[in-house]
């Protein structure tokens, strides 16, 4: 060995010995990440389930993304640095919008429980996407070659790395964190404000959950489920006027009702359902698997999540984001998503289904109601809302809309009196 070949053998051993303390720290930092991802995983699923559920009934949502988790965990080591930092930050961007919810009930004065593991999750998240990955990117650049070589390379690699980053958004980052977030936050409780005296009682599921409802007693003998119910006061003024009994159903996760959220899979003698939006589709979900229900007007049900009417050169992009995203759903749910709408309405015939829905709406409304009419049996009706937004028919067109909304119960409820 020459006098001048050991300096540089000590100058790359010390630049091998600073990369690998480096590396070590990266990879604590992103241990760190994954490890407050999964404990609020743990946490909300095994640890602190919602009321009336346990454990059991979160095997998929928590097992699932648990196990994502630590594969990543266990293969970032051996992946290039560019990877390296594209898992950082992508893992950040997921983990970010994983700890959303608890955002939002901080901010709404009610986190609980999950809910404060959710927000260091979320900060962890953050490290990640706003340290850990552009650091690492920042260290692995290229830096031989001429100034002008250097430049060159390093706007391609930008142009590149924008269009990747716009990929990852769209094809893990929207579809997963939309997921979570939707399966994930709700209306906390409302006292509704009717009018007249109600009392406040529960419903028991056929899974044995408590949802919390308020009920107001029928003066002609025939009853209304507002679903959900809380938040439409004005509607169950509107009805309670005219003799019928409503009962305002909160959704289950929702209110002061038990159970996990639900956004999809959702008797008595004459009793007629009310749906809003989501409530909607439910509840035509429900009158097409049980003859409890005998009639049920629902206003702007829209698409269902993963169920979205796209074509052309758009499905091309479509395509894989709504399959990514019902994945997640059906994970975070733990439940596969239901049957089209368009594939069961037509269960409920022969009772009535009155479909109402906004001139201005939003999910597809419009497109999807017409279809929902011509697929449902006899007998049927529709209306769209002149000037109406979304769920807003009421507030548009209030006289022809209660006109129309009691005079259908009144022939389908009250028609054999």
């Amino acid at each position: 060995m020459t006098a001048f070949a050991a300096p540089q053998m000590l100058r790359r051993g010390r630049s091998a010995t600073r990369a690998a303390s480096a590396f070590r720290g990266e990879y604590a930092l992103v241990l760190l990440a994954t490890g407050a991802v999964g404990l609020h995983f743990a946490d909300d699923n095994f640890f602190q389930p919602e009321p009336g559920t346990s454990a059991g009934d979160h095997l998929a949502s928590g097992f699932i993304p648990m196990a994502v988790l630590a594969a990543v965990a266990a293969i970032y080591p051996r992946v290039r640095a560019g990877a390296r930092a594209a898992t950082a930050m992508t893992l950040g961007a997921i983990g970010i919008t994983i700890g959303v919810p608890g955002a939002y009930y901080l901010l709404d004065g009610t986190a609980s429980g999950d809910h404060y593991t959710g927000l260091l999750a979320l900060v962890a998240s953050a490290m990640l996407l706003v340290i850990v990955g552009p650091v690492t990117l920042w260290k692995a650049r290229r830096t031989g070659g001429s100034r002008r070589r250097r430049y060159l390379r390093r706007s391609l690699t930008v142009v590149t790395a924008s269009l990747l980053a716009l990929g990852i958004i769209w094809f893990l980052v929207f579809p997963i964190g939309f997921a979570y977030i939707y399966t994930h936050t709700g209306k906390e409780a409302v006292t509704p404000d009717l009018g007249v005296p109600y009392e406040s009682v529960s419903v028991k599921t056929s899974d044995s959950l408590e949802l919390a409802a308020s009920y107001v007693p029928s003066q002609n003998g025939a009853a209304i489920v507002l679903f959900p119910g809380a938040t439409r006061p004005e509607q169950a003024r509107m009805l309670i006027r005219h003799g019928y009994g409503v009962l305002l159903l909160d959704p289950r996760g929702q209110g002061s009702s038990e159970g996990d959220t639900v956004r999809w899979a959702g008797d008595r003698d004459r009793i007629g359902g009310f749906g809003f939006t989501i409530g909607g589709e439910m509840l035509l979900e429900a009158a097409a698997q049980s003859d409890g229900f005998k009639a049920i007007v629902s206003e702007c049900a829209v698409s269902r999540v993963g169920d979205e009417d796209v074509s052309g050169p758009a499905l091309l992009l479509a395509e894989p984001n709504l399959a990514v995203m019902t994945a997640a759903l059906t994970v975070f749910s733990n439940h596969g998503p239901p049957p089209p709408i368009v594939d069961r309405i037509g269960r409920i015939a022969p009772r009535p289904v009155f479909l109402i829905y906004a001139e201005h709406g939003i999910g597809g409304e419009t497109i999807r109601q017409p279809k929902y009419y011509q697929a449902a049996g006899e007998s049927k009706a529709i209306w769209r809302v002149p000037g109406s937004k979304h769920t807003a028919g009421i507030e548009a067109r209030p006289s022809e809309y209660e006109q129309r909304v009691i005079a259908f119960f009144d022939g389908a409820l009250l028609g054999d009196n």
